[in-house]
């Protein structure tokens, strides 16, 4: 039997972090085109929600995650091991690119809201230019920061 550690609780601390942080907005590629689609009046409030999400639980978990994972790698000395520094690479080109995301679905939120409010009720909103533009260039970029969790995940666990 594994005897539970400080290292061992700091790992499985770690891993819940990645999946608090990072969970839901893997799914934002899923979700958002099938809320367009099928409720496109929702898109204000589930923006809003997007945003509120990313101030509350995506920064704060990636700075967790970092914490974490700094531990673990310090406590092993594995600083030198390819895996520790693609995670790390990936941490910090997501809280880079995170910034932008927080922004960008606080923008999306006004946006959307607006062309809501000048759409007749009992209609589809027409989406403007700025908000078609923001939202394309959002869900390409939640996609790739999708594929780096994934691909960290993937680095992690194989430790290639």
């Amino acid at each position: 039997m594994t005897a539970i550690t400080t290292y061992t609780v700091v790992k499985s601390l770690h891993i819940m972090a990645v999946i608090g942080a990072y969970g839901l907005p893997m799914a934002y590629p899923l979700l958002l085109p099938f809320l367009r689609r099928r409720h496109p009046r929702a898109m204000p409030g589930a923006h809003d929600v997007q945003h509120h999400l990313n101030r509350v639980l995506t920064g704060p978990g990636t700075v967790l995650i970092l914490g974490f994972g700094i531990y673990l790698a310090s406590k092993q000395h594995l600083w030198h091991e390819f895996f520790v520094q693609f995670g790390l690479g990936a941490i910090l080109a997501i809280g880079a690119i995170g910034g932008w995301v927080v922004q960008a679905s606080k923008r999306m939120a006004e946006l959307s809201a607006a062309d809501v409010a000048a759409t007749p009720e009992g209609s589809d909103p027409a989406w403007g230019v700025a908000y078609e533009a923001l939202y394309r260039r959002y869900a390409r970029v939640e996609l790739l920061l999708a594929l780096v969790v994934l691909a960290t995940v993937f680095v992690m666990t194989t430790k290639p």
